[in-house]
């Protein structure tokens, strides 16, 4: 995929801002379609496809958050998410919806173009992985190659930012990574609380007990070790 031709959808509910980020991504060489609200969004999306949505948080209706957190049940586009609101901790709420970035309000335009363009490189970076390695943890299998985490063959999904992370922890498995060294080789922005985010998120899926971590587990003081095993 070649990022400048990716195809986004913008969800907002303010009709001025729809707009002139539409005529900005446009401009910067993308295909964008807007919705006004998670209503509209779901009703585009069952009829194209999207490499990246730009999601307002708070909207009328059902919000931003709550779209984000039912839309990645079940499918891996990544959103980028705005909102009003500056607090560190809704900017925590919408990662831990599925969100792979985060903007506030107001922002410059081309703050968001480098946060989109980061996220859409990240996912050309994973689909271009040539590893046809499997690793096993425990009774999960999870795929380099396709990015697929499974039990028994039932697939079990994985946000791309848990993809991205869950690959480079294999790739180094064994090894003690940083978080400052898991966010650069996973192209994962944000500070240490972001890493931990998301260490949190894939610890629900492949733990028996995400508190007791087996496989991926915390090194004091230097980071995290992805240990591998039936």
């Amino acid at each position: 995929m070649n990022t400048e031709q990716a195809h986004i959808l913008v969800v907002d509910d303010d009709e001025r801002l729809r707009r002139l980020l539409k005529k900005f991504l446009s401009e910067s060489g993308f295909v964008v379609s807007i919705a006004e609200n998670a209503a509209d969004a779901r009703n585009k999306l069952s009829l194209l496809e999207f490499d990246l949505i730009v999601l307002d948080l708070m909207m009328p209706g059902e919000s931003g958050l709550e779209f984000a957190k039912d839309f990645k049940q079940t499918d891996p586009t990544p959103i980028l998410m705005l909102t009003a609101m500056g607090e560190g901790e809704d900017r925590i709420t919408g990662l831990e919806c599925g969100a792979e970035d985060y903007l506030t309000k107001p922002f410059e335009p081309r703050e968001l173009l480098l946060r989109i363009n980061n996220i859409l490189k990240r996912v050309v970076r994973k689909s271009s992985i040539e590893t046809v390695e499997q690793i096993q943890l425990g009774d999960l299998v999870f795929d380099m190659r396709r990015h697929i985490l499974s039990r028994n063959g039932e697939q079990i999904h994985l946000t791309a930012s848990e993809a991205s992370l869950l690959v480079i922890l294999t790739q180094k498995a064994g090894d003690v990574l940083s978080r400052e060294e898991m966010a650069e080789l996973s192209g994962i922005d944000g500070n240490d609380r972001t890493i931990d985010v998301q260490v949190t998120r894939l610890r629900r899926k492949i733990e028996n007990d995400p508190k007791l971590p087996r496989f991926l587990q915390t090194v004091r003081g230097k980071g995290y070790v992805l240990r591998p095993g039936p």
